[in-house]
């Protein structure tokens, strides 16, 4: 399994792969193919059906954290810390080791480096999120496009970077501007509609494998369309069962 360590060594010379997983059968197929899962307040909206993620709990992400670390042996594990999961120092601390009991090796929040700089201190490892962070912005596009947003983002990077995060998540933001914040700080950059140029990239797992269609934002590709395979199986189970088919002799006991 790579440790935060290890992830931060991987930075200039190796992407680094994450997607997210919220239970234990899908973690399981990830396990030893990805480097990170995270398990992000995502699941609100793609598991939970929430419009957003600000309804997400930490009983819900460190529910989902214990089915991932069941399901998951050979990756690091990221819990994502909710809105309102560290709102200051003791909030923070009690509830990053709540997800770390829960299986998590790391937690992951959105900008406010001074509380990242605590739990490290704490010893707790943590992965830092800036651009586009979904629990705290209402105006979902591009971030950093004008110079004074830019100029903001690259010292809100090294601020992270200083902190001693062991890694950034760079979410919608243009593609050179994440190019300078990767070249600018020391940790690796995980983007996700931040460009080639991160060192890592992580997506939805539901939104690469077409289980999730309310929307379908422009930096998603889509590698699979399991939503409409598994639409067809449900149609053909109940045209069996209604139709008297299922279950056959094959399927009985004698």
């Amino acid at each position: 399994m790579p440790t935060p360590h290890q992830i931060k060594s991987m930075k200039s010379h190796q992407k680094i792969a994450m997607l997210t997983a919220y239970d234990f059968p899908m973690a399981r197929l990830m396990d030893d193919i990805v480097d990170i899962i995270l398990i992000g307040d995502s699941l609100g909206m793609v598991v939970l059906g929430y419009e957003n993620t600000t309804k997400v709990t930490m009983e819900d992400i460190a529910r989902a954290t214990s089915a991932v670390a069941r399901g998951a042996k050979n990756v690091l594990i990221v819990g994502d810390m909710p809105l309102g999961a560290y709102d200051n120092e003791k909030t923070a601390l009690k509830n990053a080791n709540l997800l770390l009991k829960a299986g998590a090796h790391a937690v992951k929040i959105e900008n406010k480096p001074e509380i990242a700089e605590f739990l490290v201190k704490n010893d707790i490892d943590v992965m830092g999120h800036i651009g586009l962070t979904p629990q705290t912005i209402t105006n979902f596009k591009v971030q950093g496009k004008d110079e004074e947003a830019a100029k903001r983002l690259i010292e809100l990077a090294k601020a992270c970077d200083k902190a001693g995060c062991f890694s950034l998540v760079l979410e919608c933001i243009p593609l050179g501007l994440a190019k300078k914040i990767t070249e600018e700080i020391s940790i690796p950059t995980i983007g996700i509609g931040a460009g080639i140029y991160c060192d890592g990239q992580v997506l939805v797992t539901h939104d690469i494998l077409g289980l999730f269609s309310a929307f379908k934002p422009k930096f998603v590709k889509r590698y699979a369309d399991i939503g409409s395979i598994m639409k067809k199986a449900f149609e053909q189970y109940t045209k069996e069962v209604r139709e008297g088919k299922f279950p056959s002799d094959e399927f009985s006991f004698h």
